[in-house]
């Protein structure tokens, strides 16, 4: 087994380690020695499903601990009480989180000792989904997911690799080595200590609208979801973060500046006053035309038919700010919806822009990118390009985050 890396010490935080049922659940031991390697106190709850896989006596040799596991146990409500139980802990973490437990968390279910502890607590919960690749897919799954995303529940994989079902897709644990660093970063304080601490990022995310006349506007498709994603990773991994947003029916993040604008135009005003900044991704989809002129009244039918719409170009925002003289980020990184010839297409946005990166993804009707919660993305820079697996916006805005934090560190020789 891998020892921990040397981490920052913790002031004898606890944890509380829910155990679902699944194979998986044999790697919730692993993980338990590595928090108490580095004196992180863990008290483990073992579900009924979850004893078919591993022992109260493996769980409390090496946690040391009491493992409980029944709701309406008599000693333990007079020695500690569920109540007690969930509030003692610094962090709760759900190892495996099986999509029977996702399911009861995100909709308020209290039927057995661990669903109860969820309920009752507001410590923060980091879960680490184990399943069946079809379960993850599965749309009440990713409902579930979304929900408890928002609610504020944090999660570390799952992992893509060969199940214990023989097949192969999302949906295997986190190793206990990446579920320890996640609970660390939990612990320590993922704002203070992440990858990008001291960075400032501006994002642009959404589409904008470009008005006809008063009630008509040109505009796309886009939800501004894995705009939104990408703030909430880069202010996790501890960045100041500015979204300039076009017109969406999302959250604002956490913890993030949300300049909301309509317009192109507007969109260009407020990245010229945002700046400068560390990175500028460019996730918006900004509307390529508007229509000349200022129509003030609502356009009516008439019998000369459709009115004749002169548009004009709208300013380039992404290589203005790439091609900046003075003040240019050190990382620019730009976004390439594509219907066809995705690499191909983005390569030469790649040129034409003068960004350091292209971030592409097929938005064809058929892959469902657009207002949906997944994507597929190609990473295009001068050297090459990297095909990323399928994984929903959140996992996706995580990886490239942490992708683009190793090139600034690169680049900055840390």
């Amino acid at each position: 087994m891998t020892t921990p890396i040397e981490t920052t010490p913790i002031d004898k935080p606890s944890v509380l380690l829910i155990v679902g049922g699944g194979i998986a659940a044999y790697k919730s031991l692993e993980l338990i020695r590595l928090l108490r390697g580095v004196g992180i106190g863990v008290r483990t709850v073992l579900t009924k499903a979850g004893a078919q896989f591993v022992t109260p006596l493996s769980l409390a040799s090496l946690s040391g601990e009491k493992v409980y596991d029944d709701l309406f146990s008599l000693t333990d409500e007079t020695e500690m009480g569920h109540i007690e139980l969930s509030r003692q802990a610094d962090l709760i973490v759900i190892a495996p989180a099986t999509a029977d437990l996702l399911a009861k968390a995100a909709h308020g279910l209290a039927n057995d000792l661990a669903s109860t502890l969820l309920l009752a607590s507001d410590k923060p919960v980091l879960a680490a989904p184990a399943m069946n690749w079809r379960m993850w897919e599965h749309p009440a799954t990713r409902r579930n997911c979304a929900q408890l995303r928002a609610d504020g529940m944090k999660f570390v994989g799952p992992n893509q690799g060969a199940m214990a079902c023989g097949e192969w897709g999302f949906g295997r644990m986190s190793e206990p080595e990446e579920i320890f660093a996640a609970i660390q970063t939990c612990l320590t304080g993922d704002v203070a200590r992440g990858a990008l601490a001291g960075k400032k990022i501006v994002i642009t995310a959404g589409p904008t609208h470009e008005p006809i006349d008063p009630v008509r506007y040109i505009a796309n498709r886009s939800s501004g979801k894995q705009g939104y994603a990408i703030a909430r990773a880069a202010r996790a991994a501890g960045a100041e973060v500015s979204l300039i947003s076009g017109p969406v029916t999302l959250p604002a993040p956490e913890g993030v500046q949300v300049i909301p604008v309509e317009t192109a135009l507007e969109m260009a005003s407020a990245v010229d006053a945002a700046l400068p900044c560390d990175i500028f991704i460019a996730a918006a989809a900004v509307a390529d035309w508007r229509v000349a002129g200022d129509h003030a009244e609502k356009i009516k039918k008439g019998a000369k038919g459709p009115p004749e719409l002169q548009l004009v170009e709208n300013p380039d925002i992404l290589a203005k700010v790439a091609r900046l003289q003075e003040g240019r980020p050190p990382l620019v990184v730009g976004f390439a919806a594509e219907t066809e010839k995705l690499v191909e297409h983005a390569r030469q946005k790649l040129a034409r822009k003068g960004c350091d990166l292209i971030v592409a993804n097929d938005v064809s009707p058929a892959a469902g990118v657009m207002g949906g919660d997944e994507n597929t993305l190609v990473i295009v820079t001068p050297d090459g390009e990297t095909a990323w697996p399928k994984l929903d916006k959140d996992a996706a805005a995580a990886k490239l985050v942490d992708h683009l934090a190793t090139i600034l560190a690169q680049r900055e020789g840390r």
